[in-house]
């Protein structure tokens, strides 16, 4: 995931959060509205003031419907909303006293929320907005009709400074409730947009280190190439020699050392052809079944394991394409398997929905806590030699390229499994049947 996804998606989280404190807000005004109607009997322009809930309502409902849509919310979006709803809470106090009323406090939660959801420079504009709308409502605003509540100077006096301090202290509770669940909301929003950058620099990081070993890898293959050439011409040479020809045991070395100098030439092109690429160009069509076959066949060949459980219970209906790189991603989880367990290991392979799976179990030791918390991290190895721990790394990268994902751990009756899994769809040029 892009950073700049990452950011959209935090300030989507944001958004869902305004709305719930919105609704908050809405139930809060239908509640304080009445309370002050029904209960004190002070006259308020219910009708006006109800306009306004009905706003705020819609508001959230078109906030909701974009909160729900795919496409990215910005910034300036979150900052028009909050400004919406401080002219929707002027407009409440106008109606309601102005300056004199004790909710007026609230401008102060807009703030706050401004100040943690926006950039500084929307949020100084949150500021002044507010700031404004406060030195607006000192001269202009509907005087609330106390009635019966004023009906003498002192008496009249004396009941409104009650009401006063009474709205006060319910507006300092629904502000600090309100502030401490917003803002502990957005800090855990924030953690997680963080923790999720953190994660997309790691495999920014992981991905150009995997860049230079591809680098490296076609250099080291270059430069390989010809010394291999000069030692397989020496060797063909020294085949025609008498003295070498006409000894069963010399002859017999040279070939196999003839047969390892193929190899290596046969490991050098195919590192020419996978370094750098995620899908080989040169990459050949075969059955799904046949080319796992032949991918472990290869590896038993190579390797000469001392025993080997292999079953294949994929079909020969899907047509991949099967390249170098998918063959050494399995290549590296057999080895390491191998070394842990060289008395023998399984390979299990089989279609799971669109998903093609291979289990790789051992009975070696198994992982270390420290070893499965680390897994797939560069250089992360139990045997402490330099350079290792490079195969689950490589691994881990290719199935992400793919769409795949890679599960590892420990079996109760002792030994090891991972678990390779890959999306049919990522391997597949076509469903017809190539038996």
């Amino acid at each position: 995931m892009s950073v700049t996804a990452i950011e959209s998606d935090a300030t989507r989280d944001n958004l869902r959060l305004l709305i719930s404190l919105r609704w908050l807000a809405v139930a809060g005004q239908i509640a304080a509205i009445g309370l002050v109607h029904l209960w004190l009997g002070i006259s308020l322009p219910l009708a006006e003031m109800g306009l306004v809930v009905l706003f705020l309502v819609g508001l959230n409902l078109v906030s909701l419907h974009r909160a729900l849509s795919a496409v990215e919310v910005t910034q300036t979006e979150l900052g028009i909303e909050l400004l919406l709803d401080v002219a929707a809470l002027t407009l409440q106090l106008y109606l309601s006293g102005g300056a004199t009323n004790p909710f007026i406090s609230l401008f102060l939660l807009q703030v706050i929320l401004g100040a943690v959801l926006l950039a500084p420079p929307m949020a100084w504009v949150i500021v002044l907005v507010t700031s404004l709308s406060f030195i607006w409502l000192t001269h202009f605003y509907r005087p609330i009709d106390f009635g019966t509540h004023a009906g003498g100077h002192h008496h009249g006096e004396r009941t409104f400074f009650d009401l006063h301090v009474q709205g006060m202290f319910l507006c300092f509770i629904l502000a600090s409730v309100l502030a401490v669940a917003f803002v502990t909301r957005i800090t855990s929003n924030l953690r997680r947009r963080d923790a999720h950058l953190a994660e997309a620099r790691r495999r920014a990081a992981e991905e150009e280190h995997i860049v230079r070993i591809g680098l490296l890898a076609s250099g080291a293959a270059h430069e390989l190439g010809t010394p291999l050439a000069t030692l397989s011409v020496i060797l063909n040479d020294w085949q025609h020699m008498p003295r070498f020809r006409d000894d069963p045991a010399f002859a017999e070395e040279l070939a196999e050392m003839q047969t390892e100098i193929g190899r290596c030439k046969s490991i050098v092109s195919h590192i020419l052809m996978v370094a750098g690429e995620a899908r080989a160009e040169e990459a050949q069509r075969s059955p799904l079944s046949d080319f796992l076959d032949e991918m472990v066949e290869s590896w038993v060949q190579s390797r000469r394991p001392s025993a080997l459980d292999y079953a294949n219970a994929t079909s020969k209906g899907a047509a991949i394409t099967g390249d170098g790189v998918i063959q050494q991603a399995l290549f590296n989880v057999l080895d390491n398997a191998l070394e842990a367990s060289p008395a023998g290991i399984s390979v299990r392979a089989a279609e799971e929905g669109e998903d093609l799976v291979i289990r790789v179990t051992d009975q070696g030791p198994g992982f270390a806590p420290s070893a499965l918390a680390q897994l797939g991290r560069p250089f992360q190895s139990s045997k402490g030699e330099a350079g290792r721990g490079l195969g689950l790394f490589l691994t881990i990268n290719v199935l992400r390229k793919l769409g795949g994902d890679i599960e590892a751990g420990n079996l109760q009756g002792g030994g090891a499994f991972v678990e390779l899994r890959l999306p049919l769809e990522a391997l597949a040029v076509d469903y017809a049947d190539v038996a």
